[in-house]
């Protein structure tokens, strides 16, 4: 097949960059689940003029990592083109400044640290699914309305029932398929997390029975070396979280044995997602279809495929983030070719904010190079300020959407409740008891700000912001990293919040002045919010008819 060419800056009369892009095969094999669960049976399309539905979420990308939102090291084409086409919002929050939290959130409508009976926190690779089998998920509620949905990417929200130890060895699961998705293509955690591998449905692909698959979180189960042992194998050094068993010259948190014919290669990553959405959009493209692509960048380990090594002017970190411009341009460019485009929504986003150095010595705080991946907004992942939270926030539907910039407040929580209003499909507020119904602002039929306030987490505890107020509890420091994680690390160090903090966003949005002793009135009243909001749903329940 022969390779198209990719041009990283032609939409902003920037000097052209010719690059050859990875070819995208067309011959994966298809292997769909032949029945849906049975738990939740698909019903007919009620019209042919439903929309379909994207969501591209990123993995650690930031509000300034966008050429569209000023970005100069780095140029994002595709990602201009679908904001000129769309709305780009400049307050886009992700309910968490982790990923397993967010993503909890977007699929559920229900803010992660309101669910006590499992885990999700920043999960292992190993961990059960954190989300109940049977619940009625955005995925779920589109089944019922006639969509046939999948997930393509990062998982990162859990595998098995958490009662028998997770074996990839026979069928995974609990997971995708059990909360509301037809078909999945996933990587159980993290990159950097083992184990290393693929899961199509319930099986991992290419697995040879004679070499299963063994991990450990716990003890170094495996005979291969680790990044301790061996730094001459290493692509990347890495701090000791991540200096486990070594797979494909990079060390991982946890421990993997055997699985070596299953195992990704890291560099392979974005075409093989680009491979399945595009696969599965051709094959769904006569009936309505909700996918939801995770990408991996610019989460570590940042590992740039052939045609991007050395795009960017910002390091390894910039190049990947011209390997999520490329995946991006790709479904575009699918939908166009299918004609299906026009009537497509794409919301585009980040699963938290950005942060250079996690885990592995690549270089990217000395490759920066004067590009400000927050812009010039406080903290970084992890954290409740808004370097933490506030994320490229896209939407696209040409069919609907008035191409523009708008400052009003929204949520990767919200999209449940407004793609369910979008699609005509009602369901009971207690399902999602966060999510608000912001289709009117996706639209752009109002210029009113619907979310007048959203709570953030962060691995020290929460935050709320509030129209224009932002208020931070005192927090004693970092919990919830992730296995391995050394909570006095510096990345985490800004979790311990000794005093209260108050901060006006309008008159300072970088939270630079902590003023909650000129408004102690102010933070009274946030403070107790907060606590109101913690103990009872975002979204009133209805009344009982």
């Amino acid at each position: 097949m022969k390779k198209p060419l990719v041009f990283l800056s032609s939409l902003l009369l920037a000097p052209l960059v010719a690059i050859s892009a990875p070819a995208v095969s067309k011959s994966e094999p298809k292997s769909e689940p032949k029945s849906e669960p049975k738990s939740e049976p698909r019903s007919e399309p009620k019209s042919e003029l439903k929309p379909n539905i994207i969501i591209i979420l990123a993995d650690d990308l930031g509000p300034g990592d966008m050429s569209c939102a000023g970005a100069t090291k780095i140029k994002t084409p595709n990602l201009d083109r679908l904001a000129a086409e769309g709305v780009r919002f400049t307050q886009g929050y992700a309910p968490s400044a982790t990923c397993t939290p967010s993503r909890y959130s977007m699929l559920t409508g229900e803010y992660a640290w309101r669910q006590k009976a499992k885990v999700n926190t920043i999960l292992d690779g190993d961990a059960p699914l954190c989300i109940e089998p049977g619940r009625l998920t955005l995925p779920a509620l589109l089944r019922q309305d006639g969509y046939h949905t999948a997930v393509i990417g990062k998982w990162h929200l859990g595998l098995g029932d958490g009662k028998t130890k997770l074996d990839f060895n026979g069928e995974v699961k609990p997971g995708p398929l059990e909360i509301g998705f037809d078909y999945s293509h996933i990587i159980p955690a993290t990159v950097d997390r083992v184990p290393s591998v693929w899961v199509e449905n319930y099986k991992v692909p290419n697995l040879d029975p004679a070499d299963p698959i063994i991990v450990s979180y716990i003890n170094n189960i495996s005979e291969e070396p680790t990044g301790l042992e061996r730094l001459d194998l290493l692509k990347q050094g890495a701090d000791k979280q991540h200096s486990g068993t070594i797979i494909t010259g990079i060390s991982r948190i946890g421990y993997m044995k055997g699985g070596h014919a299953a195992r990704f290669k890291d560099e392979e990553l974005a075409t093989k997602v680009v491979a399945k959405s595009v696969e599965y959009i051709e094959r769904h493209k006569d009936e309505p279809f909700f996918l939801s692509v995770g990408l991996f960048e610019p989460h570590v380990p940042r590992v740039a495929e052939p045609p991007f090594v050395g795009t960017s002017q910002s390091g390894v970190r910039g190049d990947v983030i011209h390997q999520v411009d490329w995946q991006v341009g790709e479904i575009m460019k699918t939908l166009d070719r299918l004609d299906l485009a026009k009537n497509t929504i794409i919301i585009f986003s980040s699963d938290n904010g950005p942060i250079l150095f996690d885990g592995y010595f690549d270089r990217s705080v000395e490759d920066l190079n004067g590009h400000q991946p927050a812009g010039e907004l406080r903290g970084s992942k992890y954290l409740v300020f808004e370097g933490g939270c506030r994320v490229p926030f896209i939407a696209r539907w040409p069919a609907q959407i008035k191409p523009r910039v708008s400052d009003q407040m929204i949520s990767l929580v919200d999209c449940y409740a407004t793609l369910a209003k979008i699609v005509g499909k009602e369901f009971p507020t207690s399902v999602a008891p966060d999510s608000l119904d912001m289709s009117t602002v996706l639209l752009g039929t109002t210029k009113k700000n619907l979310r007048d306030h959203t709570v953030l987490h962060g691995i020290g505890g929460l935050a709320l912001r509030k129209g224009d107020w932002k208020y931070i509890p005192a927090s004693a420091g970092a919990r919830g990293m992730g296995s391995g994680a050394n909570a006095d690390d510096e990345r985490f160090a800004a979790a311990t919040i000794p005093k209260p903090m108050l901060f006006n966003l309008a008159a300072d949005p970088n939270e630079k002045e902590n003023i909650i002793e000129k408004n102690p009135e102010k933070a009274a009243e946030l403070a107790e919010e907060l606590e109101t909001i913690k103990s009872s749903p975002t979204v009133p329940p209805q009344p009982k008819s």
